[in-house]
């Protein structure tokens, strides 16, 4: 199993720290440090700190940031690095960006969204839930309030997720995907193939529309609730303060 790492996102709504960075690379540590660590610092550091030895990036907005620091991050964390290039990172959604790492997905990942700062117990936890006929498991916030913008999960005891969206009314959902899933190699050749549905229906589709084409199609997908946990997606300037707050805990 190896480390994915989403980070070929422009994130917009970060300008200007994104003017000349992918959103994977603005830092969340203390504001104007010189050595602040980024999301991808702290995700690949989560992956070393559970063993993985391999992490593959995909990449896409202001890409040359990532490769010029590929190698100062495989000697900080110890990881063998694999860059992926998302050719349309700047025109489609991210459906399309997770298959652009389909070739990855073959050797089972822990895949992690380039901009959801978390604690290592977030993956500790998936991988606790492994096992059985689980192929691909979400990390699940059941506890934090829900609103209009979360990527929303119902689950089915019995049957796994049964939806996956933000369009939803927060009271029908068990709780929030919060952008970190195991997926057993063995899934890899129907999620591509979802995944590739998705984009090609509609390229501005989220990867998680891919996870409701896998459910559609009779393929189970479960949850791992994550407990009570500090964490954020960060999309805006004000996420970015509650991030910075946040990975000084960890």
């Amino acid at each position: 199993m190896i480390g994915l790492v989403l980070a070929a996102g422009a994130g917009r709504r970060l300008r200007p720290y994104t003017d000349s960075l992918p959103k994977a690379l603005v830092p969340v540590g203390p504001e104007g440090a010189a050595d602040a660590p980024t999301v991808l610092d702290l995700t690949l550091r989560n992956f070393a700190e559970i063993g993985l030895t391999e992490a593959a990036i995909i990449v896409g907005y202001r890409k040359e940031a990532v490769y010029e620091r590929r190698a100062a991050l495989e000697r900080t964390y110890g990881l063998k690095l694999t860059l992926i290039d998302n050719d349309r990172a700047e025109e489609w959604n991210n459906a399309y960006s997770l298959w652009c790492g389909r070739e990855a997905l073959k050797e089972g990942v822990i895949l992690a969204n380039g901009d959801t700062v978390h604690p290592v117990s977030v993956e500790r936890t998936l991988l606790e839930a492994r096992g059985g006929d689980r192929k691909v498991i979400l990390a699940l916030d059941t506890v934090k309030p829900l609103a209009e913008e979360e990527m929303k999960v119902v689950v089915d005891p019995d049957k796994g997720v049964r939806r996956i969206t933000k369009l939803m009314d927060p009271a029908e959902a068990t709780g929030e995907y919060i952008g970190v899933t195991l997926i057993e190699r063995e899934a890899a050749e129907e999620l591509a193939d979802a995944l590739k549905a998705t984009f090609e229906r509609d390229p501005q589709l989220y990867y998680e529309d891919g996870y409701q084409e896998l459910v559609d199609r009779g393929f189970r997908v479960d949850v791992a609730p994550i407990g009570k946990v500090s964490w954020v997606e960060i999309d805006n300037h004000d996420d970015l303060a509650k991030g910075r707050e946040i990975a000084c805990q960890y």
